[in-house]
Formats: structure tokens, sequence, C-alpha cells
């Protein structure tokens, strides 16, 4: 799906007036003096560059004239989305139709002063338009260019469209989530684009390192498979070695036990988990039963998994008689470790989430103070920040186009009217 020309600014002469936007963050960042295009839509391509804005790289998002779906999903509010606040915080925005020639002609003025392009278009898609990595490189050989598809530039499904659900269920994550005599269970959230933003966003950081080692630009091929089937733990492995598929577990872990939710006395839910043996210990002994801890079987975090119904039921029977406030201090009074389940309601009122700013405050153009998470990470030395959050369609075309590539502002509204803005 894709926005209305209503979500579009109108092109106004006070926009050459404006002050440089990426000024702080261009200044302070690790990332500082570096120049990202943002050509992909949605979530994996425009997140890995978000990451890279946090931490002060410049970014010029490219959209098309009818702008990134990602501005119309999920929430909205005064026909705005909210998720495109963040998902574009931190960059400008300038419209371009990359399939005509014009648009392509300014889309390359662009790719000249940049140190890194990301685009997630269907493999070929960019060379049917003449905007091959060999024709970028011929203009700036310097360039990185991170490409983001579903299954990879090259292989027998690389033409297949792929949305971060379609990997979710092939990297397996479906078929081990959920109950085990449930169906397989997607995430509600885009998992997959997520891991792969990360994973975008190291391999461009580590791309510009070489580059400033001396090294030349060069292309990156991500497909969004192999980064989430990275982090799934070595069921591979399991599978070459033992013969063994791993299915589903719920709650439980097929690694340690027990590890679960439950519920307390005043309807709350907590987890749970017992990774380390000591904590295990501290946990057996806190809810009453001390003599598992001295079983042979219990030094083993393997063994205990095969326990899992005994001890569960040790541990939901303590704190089912138990209000929530006081399983929380007896188990941080003896050092296990346990965390109520949140909503975003609780997250936002946790005082340890409200010291350290996880979730802050951006001023926002049309909504005034907005919260949103904060950067992930913090630097002593070169912190990142956000500076402004997600900006309407093509609100930076004059700025971008006229005051910095030289065009007259005549051509660049004509264009805007024929449609390639």
């Amino acid at each position: 799906m894709t926005v209305t020309h209503e979500t579009s600014q109108p092109i106004n002469d006070s926009v050459l007036d404006e002050p440089d936007l990426q000024e702080s963050r261009r200044q302070q960042g690790p990332l500082a003096g570096f120049r990202v295009i943002d050509a992909a839509t949605v979530y994996a391509g425009p997140l890995a560059a978000t990451m890279l804005g946090d931490f002060g790289a410049e970014v010029i998002k490219v959209e098309h004239p009818t702008g990134d779906s990602a501005r119309t999903h999920g929430w909205r509010k005064q026909g705005k989305g909210l998720w495109w606040k963040t998902l574009g915080r931190n960059k400008r925005t300038v419209t371009a139709k990359l399939s005509d020639p014009q648009g392509r002609e300014l889309f390359l003025e662009l790719v000249r002063t940049a140190d890194v392009l990301i685009e997630n278009f269907r493999p070929g898609v960019f060379e049917k338009w003449d905007l091959s990595p060999a024709t970028l490189h011929e203009i700036n050989p310097g360039l990185i260019i991170l490409r983001v598809t579903g299954f990879g530039q090259e292989g027998p499904y690389a033409q297949r469209r792929a949305f971060g659900t379609l990997i979710e269920a092939m990297s397996g994550l479906a078929h081990m989530t959920g109950d085990p005599d449930g169906p397989p269970t997607l995430p509600p959230f885009g998992l997959a684009d997520g891991v792969s933003a990360l994973a975008g966003a190291y391999a461009v950081t580590m791309a510009l390192l070489h580059k400033e080692r001396g090294g030349t630009g060069q292309v990156i091929d991500l497909s969004l498979l192999e980064p989430l089937l990275l982090i799934l733990g070595p069921s591979p492995s399991v599978y070459d070695q033992l013969g063994q598929v791993p299915g589903r577990h719920g709650n439980r872990s097929p690694n340690n036990a027990p590890r679960n939710t439950y519920l307390t006395r005043d309807g709350r839910w907590v987890a749970v988990s017992t990774s380390s043996l000591s904590v295990a210990e501290r946990v057996l002994t806190l809810v009453g039963h001390p003599e598992v801890t001295t079983e042979p079987w219990f030094k083993s975090a393997g063994e205990r998994v095969e326990h899992a119904d005994e001890l569960d039921g040790y541990v939901a029977d303590w704190i089912a008689a138990r209000d929530e406030a006081e399983v929380i201090s007896e188990f941080n009074r003896v050092g296990a470790a346990l965390a109520s389940v949140y909503t975003v309601h609780d997250l936002m009122t946790d005082p340890h989430v409200i010291e350290r700013d996880i979730i802050t405050t951006v001023e926002d153009e049309d909504f005034g103070p907005l919260k949103m998470q904060n950067v992930m990470f913090r630097m002593s030395a070169t912190p990142g920040g956000i500076d402004f959050t997600g900006r309407d369609l093509g609100a930076d075309n004059e700025e971008v186009y006229v005051k910095e590539l030289g065009h007259s502002l005549d051509r660049i509204r004509g264009l805007k009217d024929a449609g390639v803005l």
C-alpha cells in the first residue's frame, strides 16, 4: 500500500532559509561526515539507515513521489504514521521517480556525493533502471552499496517476492515458536527485518572502516534469511550431528530449567530464567525445595530440562501464592533472575527506563513532544542522539536539489508537477 499525496508537503520558498537540520549530528556522532542515501522501503533497509543516522551519518531518504509505504503502516494519528516518526528520524526526505530519466539523473547526482547507498529492490530492478553497481561505481568508486533482499542477489529464490514473515517461516523460527501442541507461531512485529537492519548497519560500518584504511567501495549482498538464521541457535549442527529436529517448547527452554512465565496471585505474569547453576539453586531454595539442588541431575542444565515439569510445578505454586511485588522483592533479595511481563504502559512508567531515558522525548513538527525509543547504546566519547523525527514526504526537495545540487527552483517545481518528484 502506498500513501497519497495528502502526506506530501507543498513546496515553499521558506524551505531554502531553514537551518541545516543535520549539523549537530554530523559534528558529534562517530559517523559524522558520512552521507547515506536511503533508497529502500518499509523496514530492513530504512531501519539500517536509521541506526546509522542515530550515530551521526547524514541520511537522505529518497522516496518515490507516492512515498514509502512505511509511512502508513500501523497506528496513525491525524493521518500520519507513528512508526514513521521513529523510522524516519534523523533523515532528510526527498522524492525521485528512479524509473524516469530525469529522476534517475537527480538520483545519480546524489550518489556522486554519497558514501553509502541502501536499496532493497528485487535483484535486477536497479539494473533495469541502469543503476547497477557497476554504473554507480563508475561515477563514485568509493561508494558502499548495501543491497537488502529476502534471499540475496543470487540463488534459486533470488527473484521471489519476500517479506520478513516468509523469512521467519523459512528460517525455522516459526517452527520453534509456540506451544508444543499448537501451530507454528510468527512474531507480531518485523523481527527478520529488525535483525537484518542490525546486520546491515554492522556491515556498512565495517565497509566504511575498510574504506578509511585505504580500501575501495564495495557491494554488500544482505538477505533477510541469513542474519535471522545465525541467531536461532545450533539447529543446523544438531541436525547434522544428531539427526534431531528441534521443536516447539512454549515458554520453556531446551537448554535449562526452570524457565517459563508464571502467574502471580494478583494476576500479573512474571518470567524466570535459570541459565546458570547458581541461579537455579537460589530459585529452588527460595521456593522451598532445596532438596532437589542436591540431586545428581540438577548440576546439568540439560538434565534439569528433563525434569522441567517437576521444577516448573515448584516455582509456579510458590509464585501463585504471592503478589507480584512480593515475588519481585524475594527474587531480588536472593539474587535470582526474574522480570515482570510488561505492557508498553509498564515500560514507560518503569523508574529504570525513565532514569536511563530509554524512551526519550523528541519534538515533532506535527504532534509536539513525542515519545520514542532512544538510540540503542551509549558511547562515552561519541554519543548518538535524535535531532528530529520523521519528516513529511519531500520536505527537503528544495534544500537538497536547489540549495545543495544547484538546480533552479522552477525546474524542481516543474518536475514535481510532472510526477517525477
